[in-house]
């Protein structure tokens, strides 16, 4: 069969499934299965029937609401590939605008110092040191599972060339978390756990990101009220403060925030779409 068969195909049964991309996936999911960029495809005659049967099999998972970066078991992130898979949260695309406000802050820094609170898979920590290779970033995770894939992906980074990131075991609301630090830190960054008890989510999400990155408490806050005082030990005088929320606390956010006490320039910022994504804020 040819790929343009294929994939038509199999964009019709994914977006019978309600997968909201359904050409795209069908065509990275090909991709990954024969190993070729996914700009080639349509140049190729034929599938052959073992990388057939394979892509079947993908797509019905796909169908079944399994994550498509579990499947391919890459995710893209900025200017990285990241290995992700069960057990850890996936990347989003929207979190690339907070590494790029990061980045603008160490503009002209020597050697600054970068914390990343709640990891995952790295995307955070480990774009900030393949962009600012000067800086020494300290990626900190407390899933098990997660920490797992950040280690990974460290190790990978650092195979490629990229300055090394240090992967902590912690939680980001310990009050002794990276006691070292205190007061030596440019800029505390984190996508934490953000989504209220109970919210409707995708399946994507329900059923494959892990718990611990995803469930925040009532109004999706629990964590960043205690992670606020950890950050705030962290920081430098000056020092700046970035984190990501969901699209309902572009107002809650920054009000905890400014409630909190020692933090002063509190902004939020949207993402693309226009949609409030991340709240920063300096430390006076």
């Amino acid at each position: 069969m040819s790929p343009r068969e294929l994939l038509a195909g199999a964009a019709r049964t994914l977006a019978e499934a309600g997968v909201e991309s359904p050409r795209v996936d069908a065509e990275l999911l090909l991709a990954h299965v024969l190993a070729v960029p996914r700009a080639r495809l349509l140049t190729l005659d034929d599938v052959p029937v073992d990388a057939a049967t394979r892509f079947e099999e993908l797509l019905a998972q796909r169908t079944d609401r399994v994550p498509l970066q579990h499947l391919t078991g890459r995710a893209a992130f900025r200017h990285l590939e990241l290995a992700v898979g069960p057990g850890v949260f996936v990347p989003r695309p929207e979190t690339e605008l907070l590494v790029e406000w990061v980045l603008e802050r160490l503009t002209g820094l020597d050697g600054p110092v970068v914390v990343d609170l709640g990891s995952g898979s790295g995307a955070i920590a480990l774009s900030i040191a393949h962009e600012h290779p000067g800086a020494r970033v300290t990626a900190v995770e407390r899933d098990p599972g997660a920490i797992a894939w950040t280690r990974h992906n460290a190790l990978s980074r650092i195979g490629a060339g990229d300055t090394p990131v240090g992967v902590v075991e912690g939680d980001m609301t310990d009050p002794a978390l990276l006691g070292e630090l205190d007061g030596r830190v440019d800029v505390v960054v984190s996508n934490p756990p953000y989504v209220p008890d109970g919210a409707r989510v995708p399946r994507e999400v329900a059923e494959h990101d892990p718990p611990l990155a995803l469930w925040g408490g009532p109004d999706g806050l629990d964590v960043v009220r205690g992670m606020l005082g950890v950050a705030a030990r962290l920081l430098r005088p000056g020092g700046w403060l970035g984190i990501e929320h969901a699209d309902q606390q572009g107002t809650a956010l920054p009000a905890l925030v400014r409630a909190h006490g020692g933090y002063t320039d509190v902004e939020d910022h949207p993402d693309l779409a226009g949609r409030p994504r991340f709240t920063t804020a300096r430390l006076g």
